[in-house]
């Protein structure tokens, strides 16, 4: 059965759209079978992944109202291992007409259950409010991943969020957990986000992601081509950022005493980031020049000191080559005399 996560934040422009739209693709990009489901009524996700904005397409609003099955709402995506279940506008109707309806807290719960076996995640995109929609996706959601931004305001939002899934987990969903929380726009050089960074290091300890997303504007260009920043630029720090990020969830199912390197199932291959982007990056430059490419072998330095080493070491030699060709020969003594 497939792990299903919530991108959830009341509080709006911290980037869950954008966590959703790239984390989803980024478990593509490794080789899982991901499905990604809009539950905005600004349906940013859906032509955030080239999908224009039709009315007429079957959308998370006819799923929750029960006038479709999932298994009909599912479209493909650029990526070869990514579906999307598209949101529109008229979605936000749902909060109004789903408030007589029974058992209304879980409907998506109930409309994807068919879908949990074929994908190994599920990641739902919440709108930035404690609405019907955002309730009916964290009691669908085994876990919530809190995107959030190294602010203040940022904190006290998050507060009223934990409330919410405190509530959840008496009445709906006693299995919710937290998948994590991560840091958004963040930009390491301000005093300001080391604080709050300590602050939620202390509060959330192991929950707060070692991954962060930094402020990156591939990112916020992304969306406008309908591509996640992984096809619009896979060497972007953001798009690097983003697979990390994958990463370090994926190792969250596994076992502590097995590392994602020497698993011991043979069939859990999680490949390195740079892999990926290196493979992406590639599989993009065919299709966009037309041209095939032999297999090439890279071999890049393992660590930051290794690169070092290599950088001054090419450095070195550049500098002694260029000694080696501009040193002049001093004449003998012999050899002045006879000039003066």
């Amino acid at each position: 059965m497939g792990r299903v996560i919530a991108v959830a934040n009341q509080k709006g422009g911290v980037g869950k759209t954008t966590t959703a739209i790239n984390l989803a693709s980024s478990f593509a990009a490794c080789e899982v079978n991901t499905l990604l489901v809009d539950c905005d009524p600004q349906s940013n996700a859906t032509s955030g992944l080239g999908l224009v904005k039709d009315p007429e397409r079957l959308n998370t609003y006819h799923l929750l109202v029960g006038a479709t099955s999932a298994e009909e709402a599912v479209q493909a995506t650029a990526l070869e291992q990514l579906w999307l279940i598209p949101a529109h506008k008229n979605l936000i109707g749902a909060n109004l007409e789903l408030v007589e309806t029974e058992r209304r807290e879980f409907r998506l719960r109930d409309a994807l259950a068919p879908l949990y076996a074929r994908y190994q995640f599920v990641v739902l995109d919440c709108p930035p409010a404690l609405d019907l929609l955002t309730l009916n996706a964290l009691v669908a959601a085994d876990a919530v991943l809190i995107p959030m931004q190294a602010e203040y305001f940022a904190l006290e939002g998050v507060s009223e969020l934990l409330d919410t899934i405190e509530r959840i987990r008496g009445s709906f969903n006693p299995d919710l957990g937290i998948e994590g929380v991560v840091l958004t726009m963040f930009d390491e050089r301000t005093n300001l986000a080391q604080q709050v960074t300590a602050e939620l290091k202390r509060f959330f300890g192991e929950k707060l992601c070692a991954t962060t997303i930094p402020r990156n504007i591939r990112l916020a260009e992304a969306p406008s081509h309908g591509k996640p920043a992984l096809l619009y630029d896979p060497r972007s720090k953001g798009a690097e950022s983003y697979i990390r990020l994958a990463k370090e969830i994926i190792a969250h199912g596994i076992p502590a005493q097995e590392s994602i390197a020497d698993s011991a199932d043979p069939g859990l291959h999680v490949p390195a980031t740079d892999d990926v982007v290196a493979v992406v990056g590639l599989a993009m430059t065919e299709a966009v020049s037309g041209q095939t490419f032999g297999p090439t072998e890279v071999v890049a330095p393992n660590s930051a000191d290794e690169q070092a080493a290599v950088v001054a070491g090419e450095a070195e030699a550049q500098v002694s080559q260029e000694q080696s060709g501009n040193v002049e020969e001093i004449p003998t003594t012999a050899e002045m005399d006879k000039s003066a």
